[in-house]
């Protein structure tokens, strides 16, 4: 027999005598609480009834439950419409935790209705069956407002510079297939000529400045096209909205900033020991703030450190180890076991807003020399770009983790020769022999001293 293995509980798991759950909607909210009965059959006591999703009433619905003893609150993550729940709920003192929809599916055959939802939500957090989601504190949250709008408002300027490209396509005008991209200081200049009246191709390639200067003549036929009068209008209403956006995510930026720089656990500390807001921001300083401790990740800019703050948050406690906060994010594949067959499944989703900064930094890390670029060459080798992007985005990952877990540590690039200074003479010496002698040769080792 296999000796028995002990395995501690998680937190959240453990018996509430009093709990509540709200199963959310976006005008009201099913409430059911459930606390010892008084009878002396031991029997528990349920009170279910309908509360409306305004400030008022959740207010009033927090004083009741802190009157009746409730130890623990559980809401149901319905689209965004948990939040007026959890917030009130929150500052009433309650604690409250935030559950996936999925985690909390009714039993098939059982009639859904909220009021059944209700119920079946209270039975399985009193048993401490649940397991609660992350939601990050107050400042964290506020900062999420200005990173995710900021996120969306780039991805509306990105389609409106494919809706100016695919309107030069329609004019005739090729520059696209000249100029990497028609976001540049030379297409600009070109496109506010056409704009102006300007159709000799020969004097908008002479806008050109830079390194497109060398590429004048392809830029004179590809400007040789239809551009009429009403292709000028519809390109200055787009360039207009890209540069009003453009104002809008510098402003949004700076406001982020701003707000990570009120946050004390994002502060750094001076050589003096100074610490503040201010603080930190020395290369030589003994802790460098948040943002600059990410900034030193290859392939990491401030913008992106701002989203993955705004995301995790600064507290690692949060998650305990870094495999943890992997496992969150779902930056690694599912194990699943029957039996003695284990198997793999692909990742889930994981959160969009910080797959996307952890995927830009990877793809920019794996362009360069340095430890992260080499590492993604070799797996690229093996298990192709994908994969190997997705393995970088989870190295990525654990550095943040390591780097926010302790404010100061700092980051160190390994080389692109780590792996190679790691692997043994004789370990390479013997891989070339195998290989020589899978042909058909006999291989006969001579030290390059004793050969000379």
């Amino acid at each position: 027999m296999e000796q028995p293995q002990e395995v501690e509980d998680e937190a959240y798991e453990r018996v509430w005598e009093r709990v509540a759950a709200v199963d959310v909607a976006k005008a009201t909210g099913v409430v059911c609480t459930r606390v010892p009965g008084d009878g002396p059959s031991g029997r528990r006591s349920m009170h279910v009834w309908t509360v409306n999703a305004t400030m008022s009433a959740v207010t009033e619905l927090g004083d009741h439950l802190r009157c009746q003893g409730i130890e623990v609150v559980t809401v149901e993550s319905t689209s965004d419409y948990w939040r007026v729940w959890y917030v009130v709920l929150e500052a009433a003192g309650l604690k409250v935790q935030l559950v996936n929809a999925r985690s909390v599916k009714n039993v098939p055959g059982r009639a859904k209705t909220d009021k059944k939802d209700a119920v079946w939500l209270a039975k399985l957090t009193e048993r401490g069956m649940l397991r609660p989601s992350f939601v990050p504190p107050y400042d964290i949250r506020r900062l999420r407002d200005y990173t995710r709008l900021r996120a969306d408002l780039v991805h509306d300027r990105a389609r409106h510079w494919q809706r100016l490209e695919k309107l030069l396509e329609r004019a005739l005008i090729k520059v696209s297939s000249v100029a990497s991209t028609l976001d540049t200081q030379s297409v600009r200049a070109m496109l506010e000529a056409m704009i102006a009246g300007q159709r000799s191709p020969k004097i908008l390639a002479d806008l050109a400045i830079g390194k497109m200067r060398a590429k004048r003549k392809e830029l004179a036929e590809a400007l040789d096209g239809k551009f009429e009068d009403h292709h000028g209008e519809l390109a200055r209403v787009l360039l207009d909205q890209i540069d009003a956006l453009t104002a809008q995510i510098d402003q949004l930026s700076a406001r982020a900033g701003e707000l990570i720089a009120q946050i004390p656990a994002a502060w750094g500390v001076d050589a003096d020991g100074t610490t503040g807001p201010d603080a930190g921001k020395d290369p030589d300083a003994a802790v460098l703030t948040a943002v600059a401790r990410l900034d030193e990740i290859t392939g990491c800019g401030i913008i992106s450190a701002q989203a993955i703050i705004a995301e995790t948050g600064l507290d690692m406690s949060v998650f305990g180890t870094a495999g943890r906060l992997v496992s969150w994010a779902k930056r690694c594949p599912q194990t699943r076991q029957s039996g003695k067959k284990n198997t793999s499944a692909p990742p889930g989703k994981g959160d969009p807003w910080l797959n996307g900064p952890l995927g830009e930094i990877a793809a920019s890390a794996s362009r360069t020399d340095t430890f992260l670029g080499e590492r993604y060459r070799r797996l690229a080798r093996r298990r192709g770009k994908r994969k190997a992007q997705a393995a970088i985005a989870r190295s990525i990952l654990v550095i943040i983790f390591h780097l926010l877990a302790d404010p100061a540590a700092r980051f160190h690039d390994l080389g692109s020769g780590y792996y190679d200074e790691r692997i043994s003479a004789e370990r390479k010496i013997r891989s070339h022999v195998r290989q020589l002698e899978a042909l058909g040769l006999t291989v006969t080792i001579t030290p390059a001293e004793d050969a000379a």
